[in-house]
């Protein structure tokens, strides 16, 4: 007996109103983008800058007990990472824990470092600190031009591949719809204020990834209805392709998230930031693979005569049970 999300056949009208739907996105971008230039974002250490105090103990390294310890002092964004190293005596645990810029300076005060420095010996009353370091953000200016030059790089590559796989139309619905997935992800963090640092980076890379994937797979079943059903309206095999492709869409996305929510339950408070946007960008990506990207094409229109037919097309997913 197979586990079913959706019935076999279904014949869901997912156009009724595809025009509300892209109104829907269009607000929740507009919204998301205002958040943005007004609150800005919560910037972690990675764009902060801040201080870095390297610890020694023979007790072994408790990031949960470092934070309580730390917790009293409102520091602010803290980073505690555990240092391996196999050079390392058996008895030497090295720890690395990185203050975020107090007051706009990058160097905090001596007070609040010996402040810092007793609150930690409360753990290990012969704990050393063999380096205290003032470090700049890893994330300078030249960086993110860099970062944003790459991502942009990156998606005029996708728009290339699905151009050239499918039509023109294709493309634009599919780069429009990854344009939605990241604005409304950063629009969240924006909106919650929560803390956006390097991991939220590769989380929103990741959703990138996962979407277009999502929305290729759709777009390949269209493209084969298309050349099976050349009298239908393109509404309609637009409809026809989701309602075939709908099961494993649904089944990709659940068990996804299941994996998500069970680290955002019990992943602790360093992982939970980039599994939030994970679990967001999940949902976000399904939804806009559905409702964006295929609403697109069906404003956009699409060429229905093609000049060869391509046996192959399409056919990548045809295993898989709808």
């Amino acid at each position: 007996m197979r586990l079913k999300l959706v019935r076999e056949h279904t014949k869901i009208d997912f156009f009724a109103r595809a025009r509300l739907w892209l109104g829907i996105s269009l607000v929740m971008m507009v919204v998301a983008f205002g958040s943005f230039l007004i609150q800005g974002l919560n910037f972690g250490i990675d764009f902060q800058g801040g201080t870095s105090i390297r610890t020694q103990s023979e007790v072994p390294v408790d990031v949960a007990a470092y934070r309580d310890a730390l917790a009293p002092l409102d520091l602010g964004d803290v980073s505690i990472t555990e240092v391996f190293d196999p050079n390392f005596d058996e008895n030497q645990n090295v720890a690395m824990v990185r203050i975020q810029a107090q007051d706009g300076d990058e160097r905090i005060a001596s007070e609040t470092i010996a402040a810092i420095q007793a609150a930690l010996q409360t753990i290990d009353p012969d704990m050393t600190f063999p380096s205290v370091e003032s470090v700049g953000p890893k994330v300078s200016g030249e960086l993110i031009t860099t970062a944003a030059i790459a991502v942009a790089l990156a998606v005029l590559a996708i728009l290339a591949y699905i151009w050239l796989r499918f039509e023109w139309q294709f493309a634009v619905g599919a780069v429009l719809a990854l344009t939605h997935d990241v604005i409304l992800t950063i629009g969240i963090f924006s909106e919650l204020q929560i803390k956006f640092d390097l991991a939220i980076i590769a989380a929103l890379l990741t959703i990138v990834g996962y979407s277009i994937n999502d929305t290729v797979i759709v777009f390949d079943r269209v493209r084969e209805n298309l050349r099976k059903y050349k009298q239908k309206d393109l509404k309609e095999v637009l409809n026809l392709s989701i309602n075939e492709t709908l099961s494993r869409t649904l089944m990709t996305s659940v068990t996804t998230l299941l994996a998500l929510i069970s680290l955002f339950v019990l992943g602790g408070d360093v992982i939970r930031g980039f599994v939030f946007a994970m679990i967001w960008g999940v949902i976000i990506g399904t939804y806009s693979s559905i409702f964006v990207a295929s609403a697109l094409l069906l404003v956009l229109g699409v060429k229905r005569d093609w000049s060869k037919k391509d046996p192959s097309a399409g056919t990548r997913y045809s295993h898989i049970d709808t």
